[in-house]
């Protein structure tokens, strides 16, 4: 049982972590918000850590089921997913740069405001983005060898505990680099990841695109 209960964490963390990345999360989550303060910083943290693990098992319960209902597809998913999250790339990349004096206090935000954006754009689809949810439900459609046993469903919730954990330590902490980076290295950042967001949304929908045309592709032979 404890074998089971093991290698289900492990699977869960193994699949989904490299995916999430955590650490490049809270880069861009920084890049998006640069100058909030630490306790907007934690509340922040806290509400993409619940929302992701609320947006993980429900794709690894019913994700299947709801794509299959409304006729969804996989391949049309990453490329919805694709086109949004290029969009918020290149939103970021247009942005104009702050005055000169604003980055040295943090600049206060509504609570409707921060509650908002940690559902859209932080947590979906910038923390938990299409290549996550397809991996989950793929996750969630394979049966265990056995059956499933309620040690499976207990490894399936500490595996996503451990990566919410990730997630909000290293989103809770990022800015810590930010008073390191300072306020020249903050910018340089901000375009940076901007860019890298484009191009993950561009990859994203590249991919589901691929995967559309091959299956036309079988479909007319």
């Amino acid at each position: 049982m404890l074998n089971e209960f093991a290698k289900t964490v492990l699977v869960i963390v193994a699949a989904l972590f490299p995916i999430i990345n955590p650490p490049a999360t809270a880069l861009v989550v920084l890049s998006m918000l640069p100058h909030i303060g630490d306790a907007d910083r934690t509340e922040l943290a806290r509400r993409i850590c619940i929302n992701s693990f609320v947006i993980l098992l429900a794709s690894l319960s019913i994700g299947a089921y709801v794509l299959s209902f409304f006729g969804i597809s996989i391949p049309v998913l990453r490329v919805a997913g694709g086109l949004v999250v290029a969009m918020a790339g290149w939103g970021l990349l247009q942005a104009p740069d702050d005055d000169d004096g604003a980055e040295a206090a943090p600049k206060p935000r509504s609570g409707a405001t921060l509650r908002a954006k940690a559902f859209y754009p932080l947590t979906l689809p910038i923390t938990v983005g299409p290549g996550a949810i397809a991996v989950a439900i793929a996750l969630g459609t394979g049966s265990p060898r056995h059956g499933l046993q309620p040690v499976h469903l207990a490894g399936v919730g500490v595996g996503l505990l451990i990566l919410c954990a990730s997630i909000y330590v290293c989103v809770r902490f990022a800015g810590h680099l930010e008073r390191l980076l300072g306020a020249v290295g903050t910018r340089v950042a901000m375009r940076l990841f901007a860019f890298i967001i484009f191009c993950i949304g561009v990859q994203i929908l590249w991919l589901g695109l691929s995967e559309l045309i091959a299956s036309i592709q079988l479909s007319i032979k």
